[in-house]
């Protein structure tokens, strides 16, 4: 069941929350075997739909508007997430076509993947991230031991997000899904970190941590169908394509702070064309569905997302101005300091 869309209606409105109330039934035992209630069914859908918000957010870091990134958010995880969601987990025509994504490779992930995109494109890079050549330079983090923990906690957050995704108390199958979605972030890490060490002469912790949320955004898809083996090949592929997909994004000279397009658009379609190559439902028809899920989500959040930053743009506006952006947003966004104790270096 898909909140707000019982019985062919659009609901878009209602999924935002607008005028939403349970159906008739919707708190009883009639209402998902009895698994849950409908309420039930509404938070845990809206908790997937802030993650494809924060996705963006990450991406754009340190030169957007906070104005522009709320108006974005608001119409984007308004209205663009909910009408991806309804075709497939709503009974739409993509669940008709046999596309399967078990917690959201793409219904989650690339939704917010594709919507980063986009907006970086628009946006443009920070002051000094590429030099007069054109070639990327590093700017570094401000706390990796707090980077780290924050990925950990992810880690721990991914068994709610495709554990909780069974929607039922099973033990056989909420088992099998918590072990497969482990073992895929494992893997992950650790081919992110050997193969940039082969690449770059360093193990890179920051590749390492995309590593392991590449690795649990790419089993999110089929976590529920892959064996233990299938799921670390899924995840060693994974942390390999982001170091890859990092390094293309510096290419296209398009600014991601965090990495938030290689692990969750560039893993996120990865893994839900894994569905159709491993596990219980792997065939060349199932892989055809999944392309075509991929294709049809990427064509609409792309230009979804173009028509909601050109209304952004035209009315909040979308980046602060080079003095902002050089003092920094803490100051001319929240009109506080984030580092008491920072300075910016002289000479």
């Amino acid at each position: 069941m898909y909140p707000g869309f019982e019985d062919g209606d659009m609901g878009i409105l209602k999924f935002a929350g607008l005028g939403i109330a349970a159906p008739e039934g919707g708190m009883g035992f009639g209402y998902a075997d009895g698994g849950y209630t409908w309420w039930t069914d509404f938070l845990f859908q809206g908790m997937f739909a802030a993650t494809a918000a924060t996705i963006v957010s990450g991406a754009v870091a340190e030169r957007i508007k906070l104005s522009g990134f709320m108006l974005f958010s608001i119409l984007y995880v308004g209205l663009v997430y909910p009408i991806v969601g309804s075709w497939k987990w709503g009974g739409g025509f993509l669940d008709a076509l046999g596309f399967y994504d078990f917690a959201g490779s793409t219904l989650v992930h690339s939704v917010g993947g594709w919507g980063a995109l986009i907006t970086i494109y628009l946006l443009g890079a920070r002051i000094g991230k590429f030099d007069k050549d054109g070639k990327p330079k590093a700017l570094p983090g401000h706390n990796l031991p707090i980077a780290s923990a924050g990925v950990f906690i992810l880690w721990l957050g991914w068994f709610g997000f495709n554990g909780g995704s069974v929607l039922s108390a099973d033990p056989e199958l909420t088992s099998l899904t918590l072990v497969t979605t482990s073992l895929a972030a494992a893997a992950g890490g650790v081919a992110a970190a050997f193969f940039s060490n082969v690449l770059y002469k360093n193990f890179d912790l920051t590749m390492f941590m995309n590593g392991v949320l590449g690795g649990l955004v790419g089993i999110t898809a089929g976590a529920d169908q892959m064996s233990p083996t299938d799921a670390i090949l899924i995840g060693l592929i994974a942390g390999i394509i982001v170091v890859l997909g990092i390094s293309l994004i510096d290419k296209l000279k398009l600014d991601d702070p965090v990495g938030a397009v290689a692990v969750h658009l560039i893993c996120g379609i990865w893994g839900t064309l894994a569905v159709g190559i491993f596990g219980a439902l792997a065939g060349i028809d199932q892989l055809i569905a999944q392309l075509i899920g991929i294709g049809v989500v990427g064509a609409f959040c792309v230009l979804s997302s173009f028509i909601i930053l050109f209304i952004v743009k035209a009315t909040t506006g979308l980046r602060v101005d080079k003095e902002e952006e050089v003092n920094g947003l803490d100051l001319s966004e929240h009109g506080m300091e984030a580092y008491g104790d920072f300075r910016t270096n002289e000479g």
